[in-house]
């Protein structure tokens, strides 16, 4: 699904609707890797004025989702296990990148990696998770139109 991605990125146009809503974008991918970009704008805080924490989980569990889709196989989907995330220090303006990387990929189960690090390389949160590959009408199930094809 690697092949997927990159048309994604290639098209210019965002891959998901999350993308849309908080405006972020896939920068790069590879096999088992994924960057996604980040710029904060206001929308993005919360009540301390620091970037919500709940953005940064969903844009890395985004990037986690990316790098796990790209090893999977045509007719293949995924969903996410489980979801941690520890964060490390706050932001309060600029961009973010989200650096994912497959860990180890089994038959039904993976678990990837992801570092969330601003604009001067500091380590702002990282992330892991688990996924479970799906196959047959599981994976049918969850394809989305124009996103994932089967």
């Amino acid at each position: 699904m690697l092949r997927h991605v990159k048309k994604m990125i290639e098209s210019g146009h965002p891959p998901m609707p999350i993308a849309s809503l908080l405006d972020f974008k896939i920068k790069s991918a590879q096999l088992g890797q994924a960057v996604i970009e980040l710029t904060m704008v206001d929308d993005h805080t919360n009540s301390m004025g620091t970037l919500h924490g709940g953005v940064i989980c969903t844009i890395a569990d985004t990037a986690m989702g990316v790098a796990f889709f790209t090893m999977l196989e045509k007719g293949e989907s995924l969903t996410t296990l489980d979801l941690n995330i520890n964060f490390l220090r706050p932001v309060w303006n600029g961009k973010l990148l989200e650096v994912a990387k497959v860990v180890k990929k089994g038959k039904v189960t993976g678990f990837v990696e992801c570092d969330v690090v601003d604009e001067s390389e500091q380590l702002v949160a990282r992330a892991s998770s688990t996924y479970m590959t799906l196959t047959d009408d599981r994976a049918r199930r969850r394809m989305v139109p124009g996103l994932t094809e089967v």
